[in-house]
């Protein structure tokens, strides 16, 4: 009896914890994002539909090719309800990703969301490049309103306040210099 309670209460424990983790649906048809109001509920408040137009719902930044003369060779456009404040508590969001020949994005990491790639690089779950010869352009739906992402080598090299470089140097299997070098660099 007592393991038949001690499985129950763990399976209601699981169901919850996962129930709890993706955003909730949405509560409107369209809820144009209003960011001069104050209140949040399911996201931004809600513009007046009587003002609302069809400029709420587009975007014209992607056609436009991002700056990627820096040293990664990439430049992420978003698009999200601050872009495109029609999104509002639809819980989706884009970026377009533009590369350099051989540009990559950072490792990162983030919760699952959907990737449509177009001319030639290599799409992965932390890390994307561009493996041809010309620019390439990617871009990304996201399920989620406002996507957040953690660049690994920012948050382990560059936290504040830092993490102990005797704990790096052994997660890594590295020695002190080449921790203490790289974490300069951040």
């Amino acid at each position: 009896m007592a393991n038949q309670v001690v499985f129950i209460l763990s399976l209601l424990t699981t169901s919850f914890a996962l129930a709890i983790a993706f955003e909730p649906s949405p509560l409107q048809d369209f809820c144009v994002a209003d960011p001069t109001s104050q209140a949040r509920v399911n996201g931004l408040a809600c513009l007046d539909a009587k003002l609302v137009t069809a400029q709420h719902f587009s975007f014209s930044g992607v056609y436009i090719a991002g700056n990627t003369s820096n040293p990664h060779g990439s430049r992420v456009t978003p698009v999200n309800v601050v872009q495109i404040p029609g999104l509002n508590t639809l819980g989706i969001s884009l970026a377009c990703i533009d590369y350099a020949p051989t540009g990559v994005v950072p490792p990162c990491t983030y919760t699952p969301s959907r990737h449509r790639g177009s001319n030639s690089h290599r799409m992965k779950f932390v890390c994307r490049k561009n493996v041809g010869y010309g620019n390439a352009v990617s871009i990304s739906a996201l399920s989620s309103q406002n996507r957040g992402v953690i660049t690994i080598a920012n948050a382990v090299f560059g936290s504040k306040p830092g993490i102990d470089d005797d704990v790096l140097s052994k997660a890594l299997q590295a020695d002190k210099y080449v921790v203490d070098r790289l974490q300069w660099q951040f």
